[in-house]
């Protein structure tokens, strides 16, 4: 059996925020090129995820597909916890 490869996309990221219920607000971070100076700069994008299990807590560091729009903001899944936070 394959695995079938979706067009979803998917991110790694941080939770932030754990207070919604079925929801993490979750902040990736990412590294661009500045193209004049040559120098990263370091871009943060916040997205709010589905938790069905309400599993993930802040400081976890998880892994977010794309989905179907579920609320008004919330368009992303938690796939998987990938590392749970240092208490």
């Amino acid at each position: 059996m394959e695995e079938q490869k979706s067009g979803r996309k998917t991110r790694v990221g941080t939770v932030m925020s754990n207070a919604m219920d079925k929801t993490v607000v979750v902040i990736v971070e990412r590294l661009i090129n500045h193209p004049k100076y040559r120098k990263f700069i370091r871009r943060r994008n916040k997205f709010k995820a589905h938790d069905a299990q309400n599993a993930c807590g802040v400081g976890d560091k998880v892994l977010i597909e794309e989905s179907r729009p579920l609320s008004k903001s919330k368009r992303w899944v938690v796939v998987k916890i990938l590392e749970k936070a240092a208490i």
